[in-house]
């Protein structure tokens, strides 16, 4: 592994720990993905909100919580604030829940957000060389899936 973006004059006990590493690389890909979706206006949650709104219409907002590991409190501002900027429509399903779907701005959002989030991929592909990816996927998988099991 290079470790030269790690370097410091400190002894670092803690570059050997997973959680760290995880950590880091986590700061990283964000903040490189942040900075291409901060161009058209959005943040990673909310380009990934109208990503699977796209893929799911009429799916409703308790669902992409639980998807998505967010909060039902923290999830409406979310979408109220998508609604407000025209990307996504409402559509009542029962007393209280409601179906979302992209708007014809928020399908235009969606597809700038998904190409600016293959672009991010690509970068990160040349980062790791060529490497089969495939084993730390579904590792990242795994340690998501137990961390979840755990209340995580």
């Amino acid at each position: 592994m290079d470790r030269s973006n790690l370097a410091s004059p400190l002894n670092d006990p803690i570059i050997s720990r997973l959680g760290y590493l995880l950590r880091r690389a986590s700061s990283a890909m964000m903040a490189d993905l942040g900075g291409g979706l901060a161009e058209i206006g959005l943040r990673p949650v909310e380009a990934t909100i109208l990503i699977l709104v796209g893929a799911n219409p009429g799916c409703i907002q308790s669902d992409l919580g639980r998807v998505l590991g967010i909060k039902r409190a923290n999830m409406a501002p979310l979408i109220s604030s998508l609604a407000a900027k025209g990307y996504l429509a409402k559509s009542p399903v029962d007393g209280r829940s409601l179906a979302l779907s992209l708007t014809d701005a928020g399908e235009a959002m969606r597809s700038r957000a998904d190409a600016i989030m293959d672009e991010h991929e690509r970068r990160f592909d040349e980062i790791l060389n060529g490497c089969d990816q495939g084993p730390l996927r579904a590792m990242l998988t795994a340690i998501a899936a137990g961390g979840a099991e755990q209340g995580g």
